[in-house]
C-alpha cells in the first residue's frame, strides 16, 4: 500500500510540474516549438538516471525513492506521447526542419541526460553486466 501512495504522490507532483513547465516554456519561447515537452523530458531523463544511480550506489534506499521519484514523479513529468504528437503536428504543418530538430534534440538530450544522471553516483552503471 505504501508503494501506491508514493507513486500517487510523485505522480501528482510530476503532473503539476509538467503543466507549470509547459506554461513557463510557452511564455518564454512561444508555442511554435514544443520547448516545454523537450524541457520536461530532458529534466525527467536526468532525474531518473540520477535516482537510479544513487540507488545503485547505495546513496539512497530503493524504497520509497524508486516509487516516489522514478515511477511517480518522472512517470508523470515526462511524456513520450506528447513528444510524439508534437512531432507529428510539426510534420503535418509542413515544418520539416522543426520536426527533425525536435526528434534529434529529444533523442540526443534525453539519452545524454539519463547517461549523465546514471554516471554521477555509479560510473559502472552503464557497463555491461558480468556473466558467470
Amino acid at each position: 500500500m505504501d508503494s501506491i501512495l508514493f507513486i500517487a504522490l510523485g505522480g501528482a507532483l510530476g503532473a503539476l510540474c509538467r503543466f507549470w513547465a509547459g506554461l513557463a516554456a510557452s511564455a518564454l519561447f512561444g508555442s511554435r516549438f514544443p520547448a516545454g515537452t523537450l524541457i520536461v523530458n530532458v529534466a525527467g531523463s536526468f532525474l531518473i538516471g540520477l535516482t537510479a544511480s544513487a540507488i545503485a550506489a547505495g546513496r539512497i534506499a530503493p524504497s520509497p525513492w524508486d516509487d516516489l521519484v522514478m515511477q511517480g514523479f518522472c512517470g508523470a513529468l515526462t511524456t513520450f506521447s506528447t513528444f510524439s504528437m508534437d512531432s507529428f503536428r510539426l510534420f503535418r504543418e509542413g515544418r520539416m526542419w522543426s520536426a527533425w530538430v525536435n526528434l534529434a534534440l529529444s533523442m540526443a538530450l534525453c539519452l545524454g541526460a539519463a547517461s549523465l544522471g546514471l554516471s554521477l553516483f555509479s560510473p559502472g552503471t552503464l557497463s555491461a553486466p558480468a556473466h558467470p
